[in-house]
């Protein structure tokens, strides 16, 4: 006797759709991004740094009245903070940006080629560029590709010449496209970066690797760890001072400028 099975069929998966609110502020409806967390306790509402947007947090039992009477009591806040927003710097042929704390404008070539950074032949002694091939609409994708693997070298290199200093040795060393903070260190000793500190001068970076290289032996902020970083980087407090007025800034390249 011979038995055929008949493979049962499953639903197929549903995307669950980004949920959303608006509000209005001024003239303007903005659509605000809602991110549900288990772990919120409360209702928060920020700006992402990275794209100019806000987000709304929100604990998972709150109903969607809840969030809207929230949002709209907070508009008037949230209005401020995007008005205080620096200009976006978009990514585009002809424009500029900061490289290593120095001024580069982007060229764009069709065809095949790498990302390549020049002196240019005919501009001011202080601007440089960097030349993009391919296709225009990816542009901005390739360049942001080239200055991650910027930042990875620079980055490694100021971690590895710290480390040696202080006898010790990051499990690795990651980059990314963080929102709040330059630099960590795990307690697995992982050492995380923005890969916008490429785009500040080479101190800046070199304060945030010496930083974190010091929580490989302290982790905390004691005067013991400032005392390690102070033996890393002499002048590290100049740093701090060119991010605390210039960081915010860093955000805003790369950025579309409606975004």
């Amino acid at each position: 006797m011979r038995f055929a099975f008949r493979k049962s069929r499953q639903p197929a998966e549903r995307t669950k759709t980004p949920e959303t609110l608006s509000v209005d502020i001024g003239a303007e409806r903005h659509a605000v991004p809602v991110r549900r967390s288990d772990r919120a306790r409360r209702m928060t509402l920020r700006i992402d740094s990275r794209n100019g947007g806000p987000v709304l947090t929100l604990p998972e039992r709150v109903s969607r009245a809840e969030a809207e009477r929230f949002l709209t009591s907070h508009s008037g806040w949230l209005q401020h903070r995007l008005e205080q927003l620096p200009a976006a710097i978009p990514f585009i042929d002809g424009g500029t940006f900061p490289l290593r704390g120095r001024t580069v404008r982007i060229v764009h070539r069709a065809g095949r080629g790498t990302v390549q950074f020049c002196d240019m032949p005919d501009g001011p002694p202080d601007e440089q560029q960097v030349l993009v091939h391919g296709r225009a609409e990816h542009l901005s994708r390739r360049l942001t590709d080239w200055l991650k693997d910027q930042a990875r070298h620079d980055l490694t290199a100021a971690v590895e010449r710290h480390a040696a200093e202080l006898g010790v040795r990051p499990a690795a060393i990651r980059v990314r496209d963080t929102g709040s903070r330059w630099g960590s260190c795990s307690s697995r000793r992982t050492l995380s970066f923005s890969w916008r500190l490429i785009l500040a001068p080479p101190n800046v970076l070199d304060y945030l690797a010496a930083h974190e290289v010091a929580h490989l032996r302290e982790m905390n902020h004691s005067a013991k760890f400032w005392q390690l970083v102070a033996m890393l980087d002499a002048d590290y407090k100049t740093a701090q001072i060119w991010l605390k007025r210039e960081g915010a800034g860093l955000f805003a390249v790369g950025r579309e400028s409606g975004g």
